[in-house]
């Protein structure tokens, strides 16, 4: 019995070239390969902190899911050489000729993350942002939920590690779970914003909460 050779229907093949000419027509796609950015991402942070400069010079940040290191790469561009920018991702990151960038390989999710952060900073983080995601899979409440664990988490490291009157700035997915997640923050920040950069696709879900002036660990009643 012969076998099939079964190969890549013309369909495939015509998604991923639509899509990759989409990318490449993308302003800000086309904008970080001209200033070699790694990422079309770093406009997004570059334009929050323009509106509402929550980086400035001479800050440590701390960024979580930092590849491939387009935001590592605008916090720098902020905090200039006497600042400090450590970012930490599941995947390694190819290292920086700026000797104030480090980054390590780390799961936010294991319980040592913070104190591996905590042992190589300078001193308490002024500012944490986190553009972590989950693997999308196409089911929204599903992909909900596990954005909102992983804001969950950064929010728990954010307020182990910056110092009082940092600021906090990460990604979430609007939906059902969002109202409950801007309740914890103001728990712990004076001034709290929900932000949709310009850089961000207009269709996409993601959003960014800022939290502004952290004001330190607050108990639960009851």
């Amino acid at each position: 019995m012969k076998r099939r050779l079964i190969l890549p229907t013309p369909v495939n093949r015509n998604l991923t070239k639509s899509w990759a000419m989409r990318r490449k027509r993308d302003y800000y796609y086309k904008k970080a390969k001209k200033e070699r950015y790694r990422s079309r991402a770093a406009y997004k942070l570059l334009q929050a902190v323009k509106r509402y400069n929550f980086i400035k010079p001479d800050d440590v940040v701390v960024d979580l899911g930092a590849a491939p290191g387009g935001w590592l790469q605008a916090a720098r561009k902020v905090v200039g050489e006497g600042g400090f920018i450590l970012g930490v991702d599941l995947r390694e990151i190819e290292p920086f000729e700026e000797e104030n960038i480090h980054t390590i390989v780390g799961d936010v999710r294991e319980p040592d993350i913070v104190g591996r952060i905590s042992a190589l900073l300078p001193r308490p983080a002024d500012v944490l942002i986190s553009d972590l995601s989950p693997n999308i899979s196409g089911v929204w409440e599903l992909d909900h939920a596990r954005q909102m664990e992983l804001a969950e988490r950064s929010l728990e490291i954010a307020t182990s590690i910056l110092r009082r009157g940092g600021n906090f700035f990460v990604k979430v997915f609007q939906g059902d779970m969002l109202r409950g997640f801007l309740r914890t923050v103001r728990e712990h920040f004076s001034e709290v914003r929900l932000i949709k950069p310009g850089a961000s696709k207009p269709e996409s879900a993601e959003i960014y909460v800022l939290g502004l002036n952290y004001i330190g660990k607050t108990p639960r009643s009851g």
